[in-house]
């Protein structure tokens, strides 16, 4: 399996690196100065599951067109921001052929649309991930926690493709924890109710989860968050299974918790969330059910203001 990842940041740069540590055909296309950075010193991987420097592929946008052409790719891996999505279709385009599918492991779910109607909708896998990883100011991908977990499968739910059993190898060569699912519709609510009650809890709150619920109000607001979220997924006839809410709960509600969403972490750094694509996005699928959202439309406003005043 012949695949191009989008960027070698964090995300992007962990799981298409441990991939190609293991020898899969991994390119990954990215700026100049990554490109320089990547030619010189190699991929740096920083992660409680083991520490690598290794070479790896890579190309510029200039020069993805003829290599596309000479050597096709059977995937392209996009793990961009949300509100990056429009200049990330560009950049892919010259790579995805006639059998070039797109896997998409990005926040949310309102991504989905856009591609298809860019590639069309069966060049389009459902995917997620889990994982805490950032870029260092020096250029290493740094490998937070220990969780890194790759789950995709086909938005149809007819089973495992050829495809999906591929990207499924791959995973398996490279001990790459994943999931290979008939159901990813429904593993993608899983994520995207507790995603979004969690960014919604802690940037609202500005602060993370066991400061949150060690106030008077706190575990009972991220209760109501979750339970307008849930709401949104039985509209939407992706109900969340009663296992995956007390897991959710458990972990939004946790005494003492560190936990915060990434969103928060981009909020208190000062730069560009992505409230429209989640929070927003959620609170927009409540109004289309009929559903009242107080909680989400508080914390959807804070945001809101918030992005106001960063680019005032």
């Amino acid at each position: 399996m012949r695949i191009l990842i989008l960027g070698a940041g964090g995300t992007g740069g962990y799981f298409g690196g441990r991939l190609a540590q293991a020898g899969v055909d991994v390119t990954f296309l990215v700026r100049p100065a990554r490109a320089a950075q990547l030619a010189g010193e190699g991929l740096v991987i920083r992660s409680p599951l083991g520490d690598a420097t290794f070479p790896v592929k890579h190309v510029t946008a200039e020069a993805l067109p003829a290599l596309a052409s000479a050597e096709p790719f059977d995937l392209v891996i996009l793990s961009c921001k949300a509100y990056d999505l429009a200049s990330s279709i560009e950049a892919i385009a010259p790579a995805m052929g006639p059998r070039t599918t797109v896997l998409p492991i990005l926040n949310g779910l309102r991504h989905y649309a856009d591609l298809d109607a860019r590639f069309g909708r069966d060049a389009v896998l459902g995917g997620l991930c889990f994982i805490s990883a950032t870029k260092a100011s020096d250029g290493a991908v740094v490998h937070l926690a220990p969780a890194a977990k790759l789950t995709f499968g086909e938005r149809d739910g007819t089973g495992s493709s050829a495809r999906v059993l591929a990207l499924a190898a791959a995973c398996v060569q490279a001990g790459v924890d994943h999931v290979a699912t008939d159901a990813i519709g429904q593993e993608q609510w899983i994520k995207y109710t507790f995603l979004t009650t969690l960014a919604a809890a802690t940037c609202l709150m500005r602060a993370d989860v066991g400061t949150i619920v060690a106030t008077d109000d706190g575990a009972a607001i991220v209760r109501g968050l979750y339970e307008e979220c849930l709401a949104v997924a039985e509209a939407a006839g992706e109900p969340i299974p009663a296992k995956a809410r007390e897991i959710a709960l458990a972990a939004t509600t946790q005494s003492g918790s560190a936990l915060k969403a990434s969103m928060l972490r981009d909020l208190e750094a000062g730069q560009q969330v992505e409230a429209e694509h989640i929070v927003g996005d959620m609170l927009v699928r409540a109004r289309a059910a009929g559903q009242a959202a107080p909680l989400l439309a508080v914390a959807y406003a804070h945001l809101q203001a918030y992005q106001q005043q960063r680019s005032a």
